[in-house]
């Protein structure tokens, strides 16, 4: 069971990771060199369309998953296994809290600036859910990178 648990953490973080690194790399440079208006649109009707079952639950597993398989008892589990996965767990929380604390509320923002120009919401909005999305790339790519660290030791 507690196999299964480490190599579901494994899983389910390289999938966020990888999710959170092709937005990074691809998604946001592309939407980018929209206008205004064709910006502002593209990113209400993501903000509208990712937060759906399958990303809630991967939200949630690269958390559970971890939890549980610290919380199995295992003979033989060293301590730099236990710590790498300790590590990636805290990576993965600081993930959520930068986008539950920073980029969920850009989000809304977003979504309710219908009054202002597009150009005046792409300006409140980009600069800083880019940084956010930059810092929360990075925690969920560290998690991934020790958690699969725990796996392998």
């Amino acid at each position: 069971m507690a196999t299964l648990l480490l190599a579901l953490a494994v899983i389910s973080t390289g999938l966020f990771a990888g999710y959170f690194l092709i937005f990074q790399t691809g998604i946001m440079p592309a939407l980018g060199r929209l206008s205004d208006e064709q910006f502002v649109a593209a990113m209400r009707r993501v903000n509208e369309y990712v937060p759906r079952p399958v990303f809630l639950l991967t939200f949630l597993a690269v958390v559970a998953f971890p939890v549980a398989a610290l919380a199995i008892p295992v003979d033989g589990r060293s301590d730099p296994q236990r710590w790498l996965l300790v590590a990636g767990l805290v990576c993965a929380v600081l993930n959520h809290l930068v986008t539950i604390g920073g980029n969920v509320p850009l989000n809304n923002a977003l979504a309710s600036a219908t009054s202002s120009p597009d150009s005046v919401a792409r300006a409140a909005f980009e600069s800083r859910w880019n940084t956010l999305h930059l810092i929360r790339t990075l925690f969920s790519v560290a998690a991934f990178a020790l958690v699969v660290g725990a796996a392998l030791s």
